[in-house]
Order: C-alpha cells, then sequence, then structure tokens
C-alpha cells in the first residue's frame, strides 16, 4: 500500500519542482514554438517564397512594360494632335471655296458684258467710260481672287489637261499639235491648287503630229512594198 501511493504524483510537489516547467511557462514556450514556425523554410507540397532577386527582376520586367506603353500612348496621342492640326489648317485653307465658286459667276458676266459690247460703240464717251468701268472692277476682282489664292485657268494654246480642263468639242486645225486648247469657251479657276472649276475648251484634233505620223506611216508602208527595210520594229 504505501509502495503505490509513493508512486503516485502529486501535482502540488511537482511544481515546486525547478525542473518541471510551470503551466504558464509552458503555454509560453508553446507560442515560442508557434512563432518560429512560422519563420521556418516551407515543408514538402508548399511554393517556395521567390527570393529577393527574382522579385528585382520582376519588377524591373512590370517596370519595363508599363515604359513600354506609356511610349505607345505618348505617340499615338502625338500622331492624333499632329492630324487635328493638318484637318484644321485644310479647313481653314478651302473654307471660302464655296463663297469663291459662287462670285466666279460675278467675274463671267463681267467677262461677258465686255466681249457683248459692240466695237463700233466703243468710241461712244459714255459707252467707252461704261467699259472702263466694267473692266476695272473685273481687274479688281481678278485681283481679290489672287490674294487669296484663287487663280485663274486661261490654257490657249496649252495641251489639255485632264485635271484642269473639260473639252466640250473638237476642232479640225493643222497647225498645231492635237490635244491642243484652241478655244476657250469659260475660264477655269484653282484655290490653293485645287480645282475650284475646269476650264470649258475646245481642243484640236489630227494637226501637224498627226499629219507628220500620217505621212511618216505612209513612207514606211512604200518602202516595205518596194524591198526596202522595215525599222518599225
Amino acid at each position: 500500500m504505501n509502495q503505490g501511493y509513493n508512486a503516485k504524483v502529486d501535482p502540488i510537489a511537482n511544481s515546486n519542482d525547478p525542473a518541471t516547467p510551470s503551466p504558464h511557462e509552458s503555454m509560453t514556450q508553446a507560442e515560442g514554438n508557434a512563432a518560429a514556425g512560422d519563420a521556418t523554410p516551407t515543408h514538402a507540397g508548399q511554393d517556395p517564397q521567390p527570393s529577393p532577386q527574382a522579385e528585382v527582376e520582376q519588377l524591373r520586367q512590370e517596370v519595363a512594360k508599363l515604359q513600354d506603353q506609356w511610349q505607345r500612348a505618348r505617340a499615338e496621342a502625338d500622331n492624333t494632335r499632329k492630324r487635328a492640326e493638318r484637318e484644321m489648317a485644310e479647313h481653314a485653307k478651302y473654307a471660302v471655296a464655296q463663297f469663291a465658286r459662287d462670285l466666279l459667276g460675278v467675274a463671267d458676266n463681267l467677262r461677258r458684258a465686255l466681249e457683248s459690247l459692240p466695237s463700233d460703240k466703243i468710241s461712244d464717251p459714255a459707252v467707252a467710260s461704261i467699259v472702263s468701268g466694267i473692266g476695272m472692277t473685273e481687274k479688281e476682282l481678278l485681283a481679290t481672287f489672287e490674294r487669296h489664292h484663287i487663280k485663274q485657268l486661261n490654257p490657249l494654246g496649252e495641251p489639255f489637261s485632264h485635271d484642269h480642263h473639260q473639252a466640250m468639242f473638237e476642232v479640225e486645225d493643222a497647225t498645231v499639235a492635237p490635244g491642243t486648247v484652241v478655244q476657250l469657251l469659260q475660264a477655269g479657276y484653282t484655290l490653293h491648287q485645287r480645282l475650284l472649276r475646269p476650264a470649258m475648251v475646245g481642243v484640236a484634233k489630227g494637226g501637224v503630229v498627226s499629219a507628220k505620223a500620217g505621212a511618216d506611216a505612209e513612207t514606211d508602208a512604200k518602202e516595205t512594198a518596194e524591198g526596202g527595210v522595215d525599222t518599225s520594229a
């Protein structure tokens, strides 16, 4: 009986034993172990923590990517601004186009008034004064056109141009090259090299070039028939 009783552990006696930790010390030690466990390396099956060098490299790549995106956005903004400036300048440059077209009829009427007066009436002082006034008005109007970059097209004697002329008919004229403007029905106008109205013209057909080409072709055919050398190839 005494031996069994001595084998039992007395909790009060054990609490006084320096080798036995108290409950408070046991709890503090458990918390310390848990805290130490957080700083321990990761166990198998968990994702490894990236190294500082890897994190720095990743940040560098992200900075380079953001810088590239910023440069692209800046370039696109500059292109948009320049395009808007060009469009605004183009609009301001040709804003008077419709107004200029409306004034072309005034210039046409002034020219018709001068051309419709009989030559035998111009000697009359009253008629001469009217003619002088109409001529000065036309001259001032054309000068105003020039100041605003509106240029008159008077292509008599020039080669026909599809960009600036409108052919109304063809004229047999052997004194000029074919395609030459020989008659002007209505003057054309341009605004800053942009066509406002084409010039209505009569164009020569045939002419000296066609006649020369026909003569050369006839000579070649005659030489070939006579056994000469055909150099047309």
